[in-house]
């Protein structure tokens, strides 16, 4: 996945302009959440983001969120560089330049106060939303930003670094890998003045919010079924299955316990947006043909995912 746009240098300009600008628009979900639902709650969800928040918060708002985010990033720019090529500084340093430029920009306008949708919306959280609405509304419009991100083969530096390095030599969830790396930055919440124990616990909301979030979004795309197909035209549906859906398929011989016959049941593995497809040829061919349809942990070879170290 983090690859994806290093492979693509290939494309056309396009295609490859639409790839960033859907990273652009991801990053846009992402600092909007942190701007308006977690930054002024002194909410902190982990991450270069949540660091430099702190750093913001704490300095009296002297040191823009925008520029630590710069500065910090650019440090883990070279581990980066060391573990996924040169090429992928490319994406990073679009990802950590845009994330640095939302910020600039969100948080001025912010500032300048004279945008009234915003304004609205502003007062609207600060006094009509519980803090824990907003760290679980933060937590799931960061977590769709970042996804889309991630989808894309873009990031936005941070622990996102770290969970893509891992990523490439085992098979972790990103998710999981984001959330042990932001914990600390969490914890680190509480020199914020005023703050205690509930701003950590609504930094931890936040944070399985976003990774539960992102792990759907970047996954949920790849989620994959086996599906047996229990039918009398099982033939005829391995051919429409092999030709039109281009998955291949496996005769089980089975018996039937009340019939006493000999049965073929086919078996298919396909991903979450083939199954429906797939459902609707078994229905049209022998309405009558009994499927289970079981979701899988994960699938490896062939035009499936890769098995890694």
């Amino acid at each position: 996945m983090s690859d994806k746009l290093i492979k693509n240098t290939g494309l056309p300009l396009w295609k490859t302009l639409r790839i960033y600008a859907s990273i652009a628009i991801g990053i846009s979900f992402y600092v909007v959440a942190w701007t308006i639902f977690l930054i002024p709650n002194h909410i902190v969800g982990g991450g270069v983001v949540g660091l430099s928040s702190v750093i913001y918060i704490v300095t009296n708002e002297a040191i823009p969120v925008g520029a630590s985010n710069l500065v910090i990033n650019a440090v883990l720019l070279c581990f980066g560089i060391y573990h996924l090529g040169k090429r992928f500084a490319v994406n990073n340093i679009f990802g950590i330049i845009v994330t640095s430029f939302w910020f600039m920009l969100f948080q001025e306008w912010l500032a300048i106060q004279d945008i009234p949708a915003l304004i609205q919306l502003g007062n609207a959280v600060k006094g009509g939303l519980d803090p824990a609405v907003c760290a679980i509304i933060g937590g799931v419009m960061s977590g769709i930003g970042i996804g889309i991100v991630l989808s894309n083969g873009g990031n936005s530096g941070g622990s996102d670094v770290v969970a893509l390095i891992l990523n490439k030599y085992y098979n972790v969830s990103l998710g999981s890998v984001i959330m042990v790396a932001d914990a600390l930055v969490i914890f680190s919440s509480i020199i914020i003045p005023g703050n205690s124990i509930t701003e950590i616990v609504y930094g931890f909301l936040v944070l399985l919010a976003y990774t539960f979030t992102i792990d759907y979004v970047v996954d949920g795309r790849k989620q994959t079924y086996k599906i047996l197909i229990f039918s009398k035209k099982n033939d005829e549906l391995a051919e429409v299955i092999g030709n039109k859906i281009k998955r291949g398929v496996t005769f089980l011989n089975g018996t039937g316990w009340y019939s006493k016959q000999n049965i073929k049941i086919l078996m298919v593995v396909v991903h979450r947006t083939e199954k429906v497809q797939l459902m609707h040829f078994v229905k049209s061919i022998d309405p009558e043909a009994f499927m289970t349809v079981e979701k899988t942990e994960g699938v490896f070879g062939k035009n499936f995912d890769a098995i890694k170290k």
